[in-house]
């Protein structure tokens, strides 16, 4: 694990004893400084208190007098839609609020390793997956943590031979008081976690202090969006400022550093010159246009650390894929079964509508905020839908006239009814464009139900 500097001698309290939190109550401990820590559960309070820890509810009168800073897990509101009590009790005593991400930068000495952050509101997981494995087929001593992988301060202490590679929500970069990376990454915007941000601009803002906050080296910007190019601007100096690497899934011009996707194609253009050209319509782990868009934000990032383009090429060509993320589990009979239960908002449904040609689409679950309407475009391509969820019917209803759906409720009748009626060269995808929430603890448990079930039919 990664000591905490700076509180040596110094009360810290943690909030929330997740995986984050708790690893960052040892790291704090490790680096010198008097923890106590607090959760709502009582299970986790129990489980702190046997490794050692003092359990002190930050709410009680007096509780925050003899601490410095509060250091809070991303799942825990800070702001909106109303702040934890803890976070309003650290505000009156006048305590800092700080998180894991910020405790990591702070802890960085002279011999730190590059650090390499990516966020983005689709696709993050992947480009972070996908880079990490790209680092680490080309020898490289890559280490991926942060949203995905291990909580940053469980790594172990590194040197400057080392690239870490965080992935990092809205939660995280708006908290955050350290966030120095060398290279920094924005895949895309759309509408989400609109809660926690009061609306699109505050998320947007919590996403951009990623690159206001620290000034990275280089910044990789997908600018697909009026968000990106907005960012983009901010952080050039000049026409063909090299410190910027656009990438886009359409056509881009001018003189500056670019990498696109189009047809298939991933293009590398530097001042003025195409540099390399990949084709990725062969690469079984990186399906669709989406991640395509993936893969020139991982190439942007792997050459600004220095890698050439047959090593990243070697790289995206073996990458295995993720779990839950356009992830084929069987194919029986001619059909394919793919698993995209990572697809919990509309924008990211959208994406893997498009990476295949007739499907049996599998959908529904806790809708968030803003509604269908911006899948009704893609959904030519699908052949029946087939809707889960305890809302299922007014799901189904608000995919509108234009798509044959089928009310189904669970998960075993949806898989069993797709798989029933699909025929050779059709796609049974789960793509829910909702939460999971409804029915399941997340969304790796709603993939891992679809692939039992598609194992089961066998």
């Amino acid at each position: 694990m990664i000591p905490v500097r700076g509180y040596e001698g110094a009360g810290v309290a943690v909030l929330g004893l997740g995986r984050s939190g708790l690893t960052a109550a040892r790291a704090l401990r490790a680096g010198g400084a008097l923890v106590v820590v607090w959760d709502d559960g009582a299970a986790a309070r129990e489980a702190a208190a046997a490794e050692g820890f003092e359990v002190r509810d930050p709410t009680g009168p007096g509780a925050l007098d003899d601490v410095v800073v509060l250091v809070t897990s991303p799942g825990i509101p800070h702001l909106y839609p109303a702040p934890h009590p803890a976070i309003r009790a650290a505000w009156d005593a006048g305590v800092a609020v700080d998180n894991d991400i910020g405790l990591f930068f702070r802890s960085l000495g002279e011999d730190a390793p590059r650090t390499v952050c990516i966020t983005g509101s689709n696709g993050k997981s992947t480009t972070s997956a996908l880079l990490h494995h790209i680092l680490t087929q080309a020898g490289r001593s890559a280490h991926l943590a942060g949203n995905i992988g291990r909580g940053v301060l469980d790594l172990d202490p590194m040197g400057a031979d080392d690239v870490v590679v965080l992935e990092l929500s809205s939660y995280q970069t708006e908290l955050a008081r350290s966030l120095t990376p060398d290279i920094a990454v924005f895949t895309n915007l759309s509408p989400d976690h609109l809660d926690r941000h009061a609306g699109e601009g505050g998320y947007f803002a919590a996403k951009r202090r990623l690159f206001a906050e620290g000034g990275p080296d280089r910044a990789v910007i997908g600018v697909d969006e009026d968000e990106g190019r907005f960012l983009a601007n901010q952080m050039q100096e000049a026409p063909g400022d090299d410190r910027v690497i656009r990438v886009s899934t359409g056509r881009l011009d001018g003189p500056g550093w670019r990498v696109t996707a189009r047809k298939g194609w991933l293009a590398e253009t530097r001042k003025g010159r195409q540099i390399a050209s990949v084709d990725l319509r062969d690469v079984p782990g990186l399906p669709g246009r989406h991640n395509h868009q993936n893969a020139c934000a991982a190439w942007a990032a792997a050459r600004a650390l220095g890698l050439g383009p047959r090593d990243i090429e070697a790289g995206l060509r073996s990458y295995p894929g993720l779990p839950h993320r356009s992830q084929r589990v069987a194919e029986r009979g001619g059909v394919i079964f793919v698993n995209d239960s990572k697809a919990t908002n509309v924008d990211a449904a959208a994406q893997a509508l498009q990476a295949f040609d007739r499907i049996r689409w599998i959908c529904g679950g806790l809708q968030k905020e803003g509604g269908l309407g911006d899948l009704h475009p893609h959904l030519g391509r699908v052949v029946r839908a087939y809707v889960i969820g305890r809302e299922a019917q007014a799901f189904a209803l608000a995919l509108g006239p234009g798509v044959e759906a089928e009310v189904c409720t669970d998960m075993a009748t949806a898989v069993a009814r797709a798989a029933e009626d699909a025929r050779p060269g059709e796609t049974v995808l789960l793509a829910p464009a909702a939460a999971s929430f409804d029915q399941y603890d997340n969304f790796e448990r709603r993939g891992d139900d679809f692939a039992a079930r598609v194992a089961a039919l066998d």
